[in-house]
């Protein structure tokens, strides 16, 4: 478990599937996260759901993003890993509306950004967000993303936004913003 000052980054849980189910089934978050509406009935997606935790991909880390009192809110991962190029692409969501615009989004942000930076050798970080999500541009760009470029997929806009470990250690040095990073059992 990783903590800051807002949320907690956990492993995901089967007892996640539910609120998972539920944002994946949401067409406006969908939407947001350009991703296609989930049509399986739960069941059917329960199984994949247990599938994939039970046999994790070693490209990808996946986290639920939990309160401090311990309420799922969202998820985030970092995939794509690529030692040879030393980059990983991540990607977040908010999925309980009433935690929107009330900087959990950040807080998780910088918390994954902390523990990729720390625990890899990875120099690099990017993402692409929707063109048309202002909310997600300031949120990147508060946690240290400049925008590196535009993509067009699926009839969908994206911004490319990247980060670089120099950048963010001249940015976040030792004894700042970071020292709010807590990982259990050290």
């Amino acid at each position: 478990m990783i903590t800051r000052t807002k949320i907690k980054l956990r492993d995901k849980r089967l007892a996640d599937a539910p609120d998972n189910y539920a944002w994946g089934t949401d067409p406006e978050l969908a939407e947001l996260d350009a991703a296609p509406l989930l049509t399986n009935v739960f069941d059917e997606y329960l199984a994949g759901y247990a599938c994939e935790l039970r046999y994790p991909s070693p490209t990808r880390h996946s986290f639920a993003i939990e309160t401090l009192d311990g309420k799922h809110i969202g998820n985030c991962a970092y995939y794509n890993i690529s030692e040879t190029k030393s980059e990983v692409e991540m990607g977040i969501i908010i999925g309980d509306r009433d935690y929107w615009g009330k900087g959990y989004g950040t807080d998780a942000v910088t918390t994954l950004l902390n523990h990729i930076f720390r625990q890899t050798k990875l120099n690099r970080i990017h993402l692409k967000t929707l063109t048309s999500n202002p909310r997600a541009h300031k949120c990147f760009e508060k946690c240290g993303f400049v925008p590196c470029g535009k993509l067009t997929e699926n009839s969908y806009d994206f911004t490319l936004m990247e980060i670089h470990r120099q950048q963010r250690e001249r940015e976040q040095p030792e004894g700042g913003k970071q020292s709010a990073y807590k990982v259990a059992g050290q």
